[in-house]
C-alpha cells in the first residue's frame, strides 16, 4: 500500500497511543513522517518501530502548546523536507476529574493550551506550508466529547468541542484552495490516557460502547490514513466518530 508515496506527513503527540498508530500507517502507506511529542524518549521510539521497517521518519521535540514549537516543526519539514502535504494534531491530555465548579484555574488553561489552542496553532503554521505544496489534508483529533458532555471533564469536553468548530471553519476556508481539513471522535482507546484507572472503571467504560469493549488506536489509525488520503477526496469539514456505537444510545 503506497496510496501516501512522496507525501511529507506531520504527527503531533506521535510519541505513543494514537499518534504512534497514525504516524506507522502514514509511513507504511508511504510517507515521510514527522513524528513529535514532547517526550523524547518515546518519539524517537516510534520512529526506531518505522525505521525497522524501512521507511523514513524523523523526530521533532516539540510541546503542543507553543506556537512557536508548531512553526518550527513546519520550517523542518519545509527546509529539509521540501514540503508539507499532511497534518494530524493528535496531542492532547485529559486533565484531572474535577467538577466545574470546582476544577482549578491552571488546570483549565492547561488542557486548553494543549487540547484547543495547540491544535490552532498547528493548523495556522501548516496551512500556509500546504499551500505552499499544492495543498493537502489536516486531521484534528477530537473526541466522542466533541459532541456530548461528560461530568468532570469541563476543560477537556471544552476544547474538542472547540476542535470540532474550528476543523469546520478551515474546511470552509481552504476547500477551494486545495486543503480537506476533517476531525475524528474517539470513543474510550486503549492507550497510556487510561492508565491511570481502575479495573471497574475500564469495565464501565467498557459496557458504554454497544460492541462491549474499548477501541485500540490502530484502529483510530485507519480512519485517520483514509481522511489524510486522496481516497477520501471528498471527506471535506466533517467530524467522524470511531466510537464502538457509544454516540448511537
Amino acid at each position: 500500500m503506497s496510496h501516501l508515496q512522496n507525501k511529507i506527513a506531520l504527527v503531533t503527540g506521535a510519541g505513543s497511543g494514537i499518534g504512534r498508530a497514525v504516524a506507522f500507517a502514514y509511513s507504511q502507506a508511504g510517507a515521510t513522517v514527522l513524528v513529535s511529542d514532547i517526550d523524547d524518549a518515546a518519539g524517537e521510539e516510534t520512529v526506531s518501530l518505522i525505521q525497522r521497517t524501512d521507511r523514513e521518519a524523523v523526530f521533532i521535540r516539540a510541546d503542543a502548546a507553543r506556537a512557536e514549537d508548531h512553526n518550527k516543526l513546519v520550517r523542518v519539514a519545509l527546509e529539509h523536507f521540501g514540503g508539507l502535504h499532511i497534518a494530524c494534531n493528535n496531542a492532547g491530555i485529559g486533565g484531572p476529574s474535577i467538577s466545574t465548579g470546582e476544577y482549578s484555574i491552571d488546570d483549565w488553561q492547561k488542557v486548553i493550551n494543549v487540547n484547543l489552542n495547540g491544535v490552532f496553532y498547528g493548523c495556522r503554521y501548516q496551512i500556509p506550508a500546504m499551500l505552499e505544496s499544492g495543498g493537502g489534508a489536516i486531521v484534528n483529533m477530537a473526541s466522542i466529547l466533541g459532541q456530548v458532555g461528560f461530568a468532570n471533564s469541563p476543560a477537556y469536553v471544552a476544547a474538542k468541542h472547540g476542535v470540532v468548530g474550528l476543523t469546520r471553519t478551515i474546511a470552509l476556508e481552504y476547500a477551494a484552495k486545495g486543503i480537506r481539513a476533517n476531525s475524528v471522535g474517539p470513543a474510550f482507546i486503549n492507550t497510556p490516557l487510561l492508565e491511570h484507572m481502575d479495573k471497574e472503571t475500564i469495565r464501565y467504560l467498557e459496557s458504554k460502547h454497544a460492541i462491549g469493549r474499548l477501541g485500540t488506536a490502530e484502529e483510530v489509525a485507519e480512519l485517520v490514513l483514509w481522511l489524510s488520503s486522496e481516497k477520501a477526496s471528498f471527506a471535506n469539514g466533517g467530524y467522524y466518530p470511531i466510537d464502538g456505537g457509544y454516540l448511537a444510545q
